[in-house]
């Protein structure tokens, strides 16, 4: 059995459907990507793993969601509490904004520990120090009794993976973790993360807007549109041979060395919002290949091994 396994996972806000049929496994030691657009679902997928969709009607109306065996839809608040941080940890997009600015940021690591893992201060200080040089944070021990405010971008970024860490999850979601960032320290970032997953064993879905990133990083990889897995496969034939339009459209976003200048490409129009979801396809507005038939009717999700693809012309997009 996989760590996590989602499937045909459904979400709705008040009457909205935002998420319909998103399925995917994950397994201890592996790096999952989950890559589209922004408004394609890919933070809404990580709050229903959590539990923590919006609080005004948000709720898991299909599919199911199993963690090392929980049914983690049926679970009540007081249940996920336990396993958020615990076993399931969450890296939020903006380290700027998820730390408290009038608390120390030791401080904020060490309450993971006290909380989950029953610590004393000194024992919860300890293992915040150890834990921020592991994540190379220099003259750690100085760095613990900082404020948010006194560290830069890097070092804020590595307090909040500090903190997702602290209780030794099994699984960790990082949602765009390197967003704010400069290149040269995503790339520091993402690498961290990487060495973690393989020291560790742990499972990571990494979410982000990046195919660049997704090569650089993953094992597998989900391809997210307009709230439906567009294609789903291991890293090295999604970009070898990507069946789905979308994604073939995403990894030609990336700029490569030495690429004539004005050759770079992109998507035109943009993803639509949950009003604006179209019949058929939800891609066919934006792709090249649309027929009538896209306009019509939704693909089928066609399984080949490892390969998923929901796309009437699948081998066109090759």
């Amino acid at each position: 059995m996989p760590l996590l396994a989602v499937r045909d996972l459904a979400v709705s806000i008040s009457r909205l459907r935002p998420l319909d049929g998103i399925s995917f496994d994950l397994d201890k030691g592996e790096i999952l990507g989950v890559v589209g657009e922004s408004g394609s679902g890919k933070s809404l997928t990580a709050m229903a793993i959590m539990g923590l969709l919006p609080l005004i009607g948000g709720r898991v109306t299909g599919g199911t969601l199993h963690f090392d065996g929980i049914d983690l839809a049926g679970l009540g608040e007081n249940e996920y509490r336990r396993l958020r941080g615990r076993r399931i940890a969450l890296i939020t997009q903006n380290p700027m904004t998820s730390l408290d600015p009038i608390l120390r940021v030791g401080e904020q690591i060490d309450q993971v520990s006290r909380m989950h893992l029953g610590f004393s201060d000194s024992q919860a200080k300890k293992h915040s120090i150890e834990l921020m040089q592991q994540l190379r944070v220099p003259e750690a021990a100085t760095v613990h009794g900082q404020y948010p405010h006194q560290l830069s971008g890097g070092m804020k970024q590595r307090i909040v993976i500090a903190m997702a860490l602290a209780a030794d999850p099994e699984l960790i979601i990082a949602d765009e973790p390197t967003t704010a960032l400069d290149v040269t320290i995503q790339a520091q970032i993402i690498q961290i993360m990487v060495d973690l997953v393989r020291d560790r064993g742990l499972a990571l879905i990494l979410i982000t807007h990046d195919m660049s990133v997704v090569a650089q990083a993953c094992d597998r990889v989900v391809v997210l549109y307009a709230g439906r897995v567009a294609e789903s496969n291991r890293v090295g034939p999604i970009f070898a041979s990507p069946r789905h339009p979308y994604t073939r459209d995403l990894i030609g976003c990336i700029s490569r060395p030495g690429q004539v200048r004005g050759s770079l490409k992109g998507i035109r129009g943009n993803v639509p919002g949950v009003l604006d979801y179209p019949p058929g396809c939800r891609f066919n507005p934006r792709c090249d290949l649309a027929q009538m038939v896209c306009a019509e009717k939704p693909p089928e999700m066609e399984v080949d091994g490892a390969s998923m693809v929901a796309c009437h012309f699948s081998e066109g997009a090759r």
